[in-house]
């Protein structure tokens, strides 16, 4: 069976739980007797390494901080237990990073299963589900099923009250083997635990975070994050992509829409960077008021005013290459800046989107699209493709193509060339009914909804195709 493309990056293939208990009293004892140094003293911090995936933010490694450099021949899985979780790797290195290898250092890298369950830091009724919906057939409690097919805007389709939150990132981590410095000295291992104190965000981190805009005309507010390429040079031409969140995740906090998924956080992590410099705007909506899903005209306006914003404030914008791109009630904030301005974005990237008035939808026939839907969305996928037959009747030429939602990014590759190579500036690629739901979640409406943009965001063809797109 293939991997599902939402789980890439967590390697649950050959994970190892480490189960080694503390060593006891009389261990250490006879470990000091040995001439052994008792761990616990010679560590200096913990960090805590988090990292953003299809399903939110989770806690993927520790960096323990020695008071001095460990050899990186001696040091294995065995030697360390964190608690409630899957040791998947241990290293030395020379910086509270990730590495994958190890290289002479001061800190001793544990890399963690992000298949835990205890590794989730962003956690919604989604993510964590408290019922198992695998065995039960049901909805997550309290869960609705969607919105009535009638909506007007759609914007229920995602907007659950998912009650979304960010825990503390923090482990308990208990050297349960010997660790050898590259001096020769043996530290034993300890009965006592160290937690982590320090947090590491991998790519979260990078975004200028929680910053506000205040739009003149309307009065409305809305925080915003930010990320700006590494080597801003304002004498260069950049892109921009304006990602909207569901609207299951309003929240007054900022950083959950850069924690949420992958929406926000795909197009600034470095081997995107690498390839295509862009600047990455992610508001934070905080209800119905100021996300716009619903073609209010105030709330899209004060968003169009804060792309304007940050376009005036950055020299090196190309606002030739904007683009918009959101899952549920941010596709449908997408889809409703699109007709209401026309001439703003590029391209668009509309994931688990749909609009109730069609008549509403015709100017974007003169658009540059690609739709992401689940066949499973009993209320999304009829919606895209209502707005799909429309355009298509305003004389729009558009590419269809149906992709099995279990597909990894390397297997998305060629069907995404595929339906590129055709040039037509619409492109509906809906995912089967049956391949998109993730594990231990109903094959219900409200999760092939949901698992939809676990999956789009990872398909690098669509990503690319986005940013070949110009005014």
């Amino acid at each position: 069976m293939k991997r599902r493309s939402i789980l890439m990056g967590i390697a649950a293939a050959g994970a190892v739980p480490v189960v080694a208990s503390c060593s006891s009293g009389s261990d250490t004892a006879q470990a000091n007797a040995a001439g052994l140094s008792e761990s616990s003293g010679h560590i200096k911090e913990g960090t805590a390494i988090t990292e953003v995936f299809g399903n939110g933010q989770r806690l993927t490694a520790v960096a323990l901080k020695y008071d001095t450099t460990i050899d990186r021949s001696k040091v294995s899985m065995s030697s360390f237990k964190v608690a409630d979780r899957t040791v998947t790797n241990v290293y030395t290195n020379t910086s509270a990073a990730k590495a994958g290898h190890g290289t002479d250092g001061e800190y001793v890298i544990i890399e963690l299963s992000p298949a835990d369950k205890a590794a989730a830091v962003y956690e919604d009724s989604f993510t964590n589900p408290t019922t198992s919906s695998s065995s039960s057939q049901q909805q997550p409690s309290g869960q609705p099923s969607g919105p009535p097919s009638g909506s007007a805007s759609g914007k229920k389709g995602g907007g659950m009250s998912s009650g979304a939150t960010l825990k503390k990132a923090v482990a308990t981590v208990t050297q349960t083997g010997t660790v050898t410095t590259t001096g020769g000295t043996a530290y034993a291992a300890s009965s006592g635990s160290v937690k982590t104190s320090k947090v590491v965000n991998l790519v979260v981190d990078d975004f200028h975070q929680g910053l506000k805009y205040k739009d003149a005309d309307t009065g409305q507010s809305i925080q915003y994050n930010l990320f700006v390429p590494k080597d801003y040079d304002a004498n260069k031409s950049y892109p921009m992509v304006l990602f909207m969140h569901d609207a299951g995740t309003v929240s007054s906090n900022p950083l959950i829409t850069l924690t949420q998924g992958l929406g926000a956080v795909i197009w600034a992590m470095p081997s995107e960077q690498a390839k295509r410099e862009c600047f990455v705007l992610a508001p934070q909506f905080t209800g119905e008021s100021d996300e716009g899903s619903d073609g209010n005209a105030t709330a899209l306006k004060t968003i169009k005013g804060l792309v304007d914003s940050v376009t005036g404030k950055y020299a090196g914008i190309d606002t030739d290459r904007l683009y918009t791109t959101g899952q549920s009630g941010g596709a449908m904030t997408s889809i409703a800046l699109d007709f209401t301005y026309p001439d703003l974005f590029a391209a668009s990237f509309l994931v688990a989107g749909q609009w109730g008035d069609l008549d509403k939808v015709k100017p974007l026939a003169k658009q540059n699209i690609w739709a992401v839907v689940s066949q499973g969305d009993e209320t999304a996928y009829p919606g895209m493709t209502g707005i799909m037959d429309t355009l298509a009747k305003q004389g729009a030429k558009i590419s269809r193509a149906v992709w099995d939602g279990q597909l990894t990014p390397s297997e998305f590759a060629p069907l995404a060339a595929e339906v590129r190579a055709k040039n037509t500036p619409i492109n509906f690629t809906p995912l089967k009914k049956g391949t998109v739901v993730w594990p231990g979640l109903a094959e219900s409406s409200v999760d092939n909804h949901i698992c939809t943009w676990r999956a789009a965001y990872t398909v690098e063809g669509i990503r690319d195709w986005l940013f070949q797109q110009k005014k």
